[in-house]
């Protein structure tokens, strides 16, 4: 039984340990990243675009920030 338990908690150690969640970004990586090819949308307006359609069709949603509902009444 406790044999079982300290093999539990070493597998469980050992599945942490190889978590994804731990990966580092290397300073020097950090620049790769923050270019703006990286940026979920190149275009201001193409993104405003696709956040207003996007948010006029979910009323239930809310409006991410924008007045008003699914209606159009906004």
């Amino acid at each position: 039984m406790k044999a079982t338990r300290i093999s539990l908690t070493a597998l469980a150690t050992l599945m942490c340990a190889c978590s994804p969640a731990l990966v580092r970004v290397k300073p020097y990586e950090r620049g790769n990243l923050a270019r703006p090819v990286m940026t979920e949308s190149l275009d201001p307006l193409e993104k405003a675009m696709t956040e207003h359609a996007y948010f006029s069709r979910e009323a239930s949603f809310g409006g991410g920030g924008v007045g008003g509902g699914g209606c159009g009444c906004n």
